[in-house]
């Protein structure tokens, strides 16, 4: 009797199972894809409000993930990435002032844990393609030593696109490697095109069981070596005959092979199927260097300001990140986010817990996810004594206090693109497009355009009773929210706002440390290592080449 029950009860179970639809169990920490564009200005982007130079792939992701409106980076290269690998700001770790040149003797502390080391101990492999820019004086500072499992890219700040070398500080040599090793081979093989090959190559050898993190740091859209700043193929800029401006017109090839990047990388992701457990970040390191600065041709338009300054221009990112694990994808996120606060929000998304790490960056993966209040009220934008500026915003007050280059790029720089034709049709039509409907959040004409419209910005009519910024002889004050044009300095009106924020400054600063730029070693001068940047702090002379 006691078998013949126990075997109905079993048939009853496998009868009701067969009518039960069991989901396909995914990895349990989602894949995280984070791709860094170089110097790419606010205004270059197709969702921000430009229509003329198209970024379908990228406005793609934006518009059906998440569009960072309230999004800041800090001004130039190397501060930036090392906040984003820290969760720290570039204040406490010696790395607020200027970029590292390639023959300095240092790079990021060596005693700072970074981000793929967090992930790898929750289980994450993780891959850099591209550019670096912490560090290569000894091996110990490059990333294949900190975390990462391979590293096809470059060491130093820039390169150019097609020869790979690196004019820096008066040096030039080869920066391109494969590990640690020369990549003589990938010469004449432009640059954007090398890294996405090897980005999709790691995906499709990846083994889908295990979580991926890819760091994909683009050299696009900065500029090359002086005798060809603006490199792009000639039949990709044949495409931009409309743009008169030459160096744009350049440029705008150069961001269209990056866009083209993004979706190669995304539609590779859905052939593996590993797109709808994904996280994609997509993310520029500072302002954009227009109207020739570093002779670039970026735009930052509206805002005010280019890159390695303090205005909205210099610090205001194009952000967004996109993931089906988000709830209510396709909105504008106006949460309060700041580059230090990648580390903590990601490993939250990967299923740490970042509540007790010793660092200034947050938590926002509940925020976003749930479209709540941002934990961050207030973004030190910098403190640099040796610049002699300083920049905070606490709610919607911004704070700016003295200014680089002697105020020459305090302007308003284009353009601004605003009357050139948006091409709805081809967002949704491209590869990310076709992707990311594959994976349930396809986008449609009215939400693309409704969500472009909300993150465009408008500026504040110049009051002409207020007295203009002059950032050389007195601090400058805005109302951000009111005023991201940073039209009408508000400083004599509200001089007790001011007092509170040169307050707030005044405390970040005590606790920062010096920093830790060092004068150049000449020893780091290529021409002693077959004319190759390299690890030279390894070698005792400089008659032996690193390997």
């Amino acid at each position: 009797m006691t078998f013949q029950v126990n075997r109905s009860f079993i048939i009853k179970i496998l009868t009701f199972l067969s009518f039960v639809t069991i989901p396909k169990v995914l990895a349990t920490r989602p894949h995280i894809i984070f791709i860094l564009a170089d110097d790419l200005g606010w205004n270059d982007v197709g969702f921000h409000g430009s229509g003329q130079i198209p970024t379908p792939n990228i406005d793609a992701l934006a518009f059906s993930g998440l569009l960072l409106h309230k999004y800041y980076v800090t001004a130039i290269c190397t501060p930036s990435r090392s906040a984003l690998m820290t969760g720290k700001h570039p204040i406490h770790i010696g790395m607020q002032h200027t970029v590292l040149f390639g023959a300095e003797p240092r790079g990021l502390p060596l005693n700072q844990k970074i981000l793929p080391q967090y992930l790898e101990e929750l289980g994450y492999v993780n891959h850099i393609v591209g550019k670096w820019h912490l560090g290569c004086y000894k091996k110990e500072y490059l990333p294949t030593f900190r975390g990462f499992r391979s590293h096809v890219g470059f060491w130093t700040g820039h390169q150019d696109y097609n020869d790979h070398t690196a004019m820096e500080t008066g040096y030039w040599g080869l920066d391109m490697r494969r590990g640690i090793n020369p990549a003589w081979d990938l010469h004449g093989q432009y640059s954007t095109d090398v890294f996405t090959r090897e980005a999709v190559s790691i995906i499709d050898a990846h083994n889908k069981t295990d979580p991926l993190f890819l760091y994909l740091a683009h050299a696009a859209v900065h500029s090359g070596n002086p005798y060809n700043p603006l490199p792009a193929p000639d039949e990709r800029v044949a495409r931009f005959d409309s743009i008169e401006d030459y160096d744009r017109r350049r440029f705008a090839a150069m961001l269209s092979k990056l866009d083209d990047s993004v979706g190669v990388v995304v539609d590779t992701l859905r052939k593996r199927g590993m797109l709808q457990n994904s996280v994609i970040v997509f993310s520029s390191d500072n302002g954009g260097p227009a109207a020739g600065f570093n002779l670039n041709a970026a735009s930052n338009w509206p805002l005010r300001g280019v890159k390695n300054t303090l205005w909205e221009g210099g610090v205001r990112g194009a952000g967004l990140i996109w993931s089906p694990l988000l709830q209510h994808p396709g909105r504008v996120s106006k949460q309060l986010f700041h580059v230090t606060d990648w580390l903590p929000t990601l490993i939250a998304a990967a299923g740490g817990d970042p509540s007790q790490l010793n660092i200034d960056g947050k938590n926002l993966w509940p925020s976003l996810n749930a479209d709540k209040q941002s934990p961050r009220t207030s973004i030190l934008h910098n403190i640099d004594d040796q610049y002699g500026n300083s920049a905070i915003t606490v709610d919607d007050w911004k704070l700016l206090q003295g200014t680089t280059y002697n105020g020459s790029w305090d302007s308003w720089y284009g353009p601004s693109g605003r009357t050139d034709t948006y091409n709805v049709g081809a967002v949704i039509g491209s590869l990310t497009g076709r992707a990311v409907a594959s994976v349930g959040l396809s986008i449609s004409p009215e939400r693309a355009r409704t969500l472009r419209k909300e993150v465009s910005v408008t500026c504040a009519p110049k009051n002409s009773t207020l007295p203009t910024c002059k950032l050389l002889q007195a601090p400058c004050l805005y109302r951000i929210d009111d005023d991201p044009c940073e039209n009408n300095n508000l400083a004599n009106v509200y001089p007790e706002i001011v007092l509170r924020l040169q307050k707030q400054i005044k405390i970040w600063n005590s606790t920062a440390v010096t920093p830790n730029n060092m004068p150049l070693d000449p020893r780091g001068d290529p021409k002693f290592w077959d004319h190759t940047w390299t690890n030279f702090g390894d070698f005792n002379s400089t008659t032996n080449a690193a390997s």
